[in-house]
């Protein structure tokens, strides 16, 4: 397997679990999130599973999810 990077097509993660929100939609409009090797954390849209996905490292989604949690994107959504 390719060491994963961004933009990496999401079906080259051969070892990817990926795993929604319970707040998901039944329409498929969903973000999916799986570990990946080295320790990142990949990002891909469950309409394109095979699309491109993005790496971040556990600190990164760490924060972007303390600052949901906090509301810190709620103006983006309506």
């Amino acid at each position: 397997m390719t060491e994963p990077y961004n933009g990496i097509p999401a079906d080259e993660l051969t070892t990817a679990t990926w795993q929604k929100s319970h707040f998901s939609n039944p329409s498929g409009n969903c973000v999916e999130l799986a570990t990946v090797p080295g320790g990142g954390i990949a990002v891909r849209n469950s309409r394109d599973p095979g699309g491109p996905a993005l790496v971040y490292t556990p600190d990164e989604v760490a924060a972007f999810i303390r600052g949901a949690k906090n509301g810190d994107f709620d103006s983006l959504i309506h």
